[in-house]
Parts: C-alpha cells; structure tokens; sequence
C-alpha cells in the first residue's frame, strides 16, 4: 500500500509553515496553571485568558480574593524570609472548613507566583508553580 492509500487522504510533504504564534503558552487566569497554544485559538490566541471552558465558568470569585488577601497577609507578619504553607490561608478564610479549599488555595498562590509577587518551594528549593505537586511552602519573591 501507498502512503495515501493507508493514512486517507494525508498528503506528504504539503505543510504549512508559519502560521504558529512564537507565544506558545499562557498562565490561566483562574487555575493558574499554564496551557499550550492550540490550533483553534489561532485568530483569538490573544483574547484567550483561561485554559479550558472550567475555568472559564469557575472565573476566581471573592473567596478566592480573601485567599490571597490571606496568603499576603500571613507572609507580611512572618517576614520577608520566613515561609507559609497553603492551608494556613485556607485556616485563616475559614477555620472549620478548610480543607475544600485547599486546591483553591494553591491556585490563589499559583496566581500570584505568575504576577511575580511570591514564589512556590517545594523541599527548600523554588520550584515552578504551574507545575508544582505535594506539599509546598510559600515566601515573598526575593529580588
């Protein structure tokens, strides 16, 4: 069989070139994770804020300000060197119900780590945020 023949009606060799955008990846407005460019945002890639149509239903709300507020306001009483881990923000915007907001909780710290304001540890060492996974530690950005 030829190449046509097994794969339809694939041509070989006929790309087009050029017509990706030379910013590949965003920080999602609400998750605070990054997403890659994708082919259907190709006219919109730069009115595209969240990563999927979750996020863009789940738009960060007031609670998710207070978490933030709280990660700041913590980090602030501790000192410039001093860390905090999330689920003291949560126990500070709600004290008997924070564990449902822990993952909201991350996300509010990945939204500042991507505004430049704070930076995620993860056994003592800076790590990317968008990519950071099990217990993490937060502390002011160092100049």
């Amino acid at each position: 069989m030829t190449e046509t023949s097994m794969t339809g009606s694939r041509k070989t060799g006929s790309r087009k070139t050029g017509s990706r955008k030379t910013e590949t990846s965003k920080i999602c407005q609400t998750c605070g994770r990054s997403f890659a460019w994708r082919a259907k945002w190709r006219r919109s890639w730069e009115q595209v804020r969240y990563c999927g149509e979750r996020c863009r239903r789940n738009k960060p709300s007031e609670l998710d300000r207070q978490l933030e507020s709280a990660i700041e306001s913590l980090l602030a009483r501790r000192g410039v060197t001093k860390t905090i881990c999330p689920s003291e923000a949560a126990r500070a915007v709600a004290p008997d119900a924070w564990r449902p907001l822990m993952e909201r909780t991350r996300s509010a710290a990945r939204r500042l780590a991507a505004a430049g304001r704070l930076e995620v540890l993860a056994k003592g060492r800076v790590i990317d945020a968008t990519e950071a996974r099990g217990p993490i530690r937060l502390r002011w950005k160092r100049p």
